[in-house]
């Protein structure tokens, strides 16, 4: 525990403020760590249907259309559940609904192992997506109310980095199960990986004493004193007055003015750059496997993809640090959209078109970490996790579409991977022209 007398009493009448000027330590730092481990479990379970897709293909004799509605299904699971959870994650606490949401991602990987055909394959995806949905917006949530003033955007930024981190590791791992020929083996891989996380967070993520802050039970300070002493701060002293209709904060308070802009924005920007992010993550195994190269090939150039996905948004956290999150955010939206339709020339070699999907990986992924700054920016932390969850979740939905409309164009228009590569870039420019109408408060 810390020497309270070297702490400004005057902040202890307020925990937020606790939080906000004590540097952050280790135990902070632990469950910072524990929500990057958790981002990048969701980044190898999202990308889990993509290793294997040239393996579910060739079994079931799959089309790239009927592969689309499989690679989406997981999605528009992220969609729905990112709305529900995330209304779960200011209701209930953070920590539960993450302890809830593991339970349900690990069932939805390891029943996958069962699948005898897409249809089944489908509905277990559907489900893995409801968990990973509410686990992005309970984790950014706790992120954001655990971190100092001055760690808060390298924390978020580390956060979202984990997803391509998660996704490259996972790769490799399923690089070298894919070797046997049987794509079941990612599936089972994650489950394992996933059910190792519920004891370490049981045990390492008290729940955040800006919840408690927020919903104010009986004995409100006690616990938050408690949670407090768990990352080794100091003790509040008081609470702050109740903010007007925080009790009651829920869906309907993130539609209302002076939110109602950031939410439809948010949401909008993030669900277009959506379209384009998850177009190279879904489909580039199959596309690069369709030139020839094998199952395990495909799969190792979406490794990458998000090696330059954690590389560029770890530079683009330090950027974001220094010239705020608006317009950096733009810039590499604009990136994204010229990379993708670069990656539609296609390459005349593996590495070459390892190559084409890092620069793609490198700047759509420095966008999505300007997107979850965004998020915890935007949004107070009694409608935190509703408001973040809102955004992801109707983005996620509307991106579902994505893998769909990509495998329509390749299949039902015939259109040539250049073209549908051009279309699908679009998606980030109309982020970016949503991004430009937002009026976001930087500090």
């Amino acid at each position: 525990m810390r020497d309270d007398s070297l702490f400004d009493n005057r902040l202890r009448d307020d925990p937020r403020e606790v939080i906000h000027h004590s540097p952050m330590g280790l135990r902070q730092w632990v469950a910072v760590a524990l929500m990057i481990g958790l981002n990048a479990l969701d980044g190898f379970d999202v990308l889990s249907s993509a290793f294997a897709a040239p393996g579910i293909a060739r079994e079931w004799g799959v089309g790239r259309d009927a592969l689309g509605v499989v690679l989406s299904m997981e999605l528009i699971g992220m969609g729905f559940g990112s709305i529900v959870m995330g209304g779960a994650a200011d209701r209930f606490g953070r920590r539960p609904t993450i302890l809830a949401c593991l339970v349900v991602m690990t069932l939805g990987m390891g029943l996958a192992t069962t699948a005898t055909g897409p249809a089944m394959l489908g509905g277990w995806r559907l489900l893995t997506g409801l968990g990973i949905g509410g686990m992005l917006a309970a984790t950014n949530a706790v992120v954001a109310e655990i971190s100092s003033v001055k760690g808060r955007s390298l924390a978020l930024s580390l956060m979202v980095i984990g997803y391509p981190l998660g996704a490259t590791v996972g790769g490799m791992i399923a690089a070298v199960l894919l070797r046997s020929g049987e794509w079941r083996h990612v599936f089972a891989f994650g489950a394992l990986a996933t059910a190792c996380f519920l004891p370490l967070v049981h045990v390492f993520v008290p729940e955040t004493p800006a919840w408690f802050l927020a919903r104010r039970p009986t004995d409100a300070l006690a616990r938050i004193n408690r949670s407090l002493a768990a990352f080794r701060l100091p003790a509040a002293l008081a609470l702050p007055p109740v903010e007007p209709a925080g009790a009651r904060a829920g869906l309907l308070d993130i539609l209302r003015p002076g939110l109602v802009g950031t939410t439809v924005l948010l949401t909008l920007g993030y669900a277009f750059h959506c379209v384009t992010f998850y177009y190279i993550l879904k489909w580039s195994p199959k596309i690069v496997a369709d030139f020839g190269y094998t199952q395990a090939q495909a799969a190792s150039v979406l490794v990458w993809a998000n090696l330059g996905g954690a590389l560029g948004g770890g530079l683009f956290g330090l950027l974001m640090h220094r010239f705020g999150i608006k317009w950096p955010t733009i810039g590499v939206l604009v990136a994204g959209s010229l990379a993708v339709c670069v990656f539609g020339l296609g390459a005349s070699s593996l590495d070459g078109w390892r190559f084409a999907v890092f620069c793609t990986g490198f700047t759509t992924n420095a966008a999505m970490v300007g997107f979850y700054a965004a998020f915890a920016h935007g949004f107070p932390a009694r409608v935190r996790a509703t408001g973040t969850g809102f955004a992801i979740g109707a983005g996620r939905i509307g991106a579902a579409g994505s893998p769909i409309l990509a495998g329509e164009l390749f299949h039902a228009a015939g259109l040539s991977l250049l073209t549908v590569s051009v279309v699908m870039a679009l998606g980030s420019l109309a982020a970016a022209g949503a991004l430009l109408m937002l009026r976001l408060r930087e500090a």
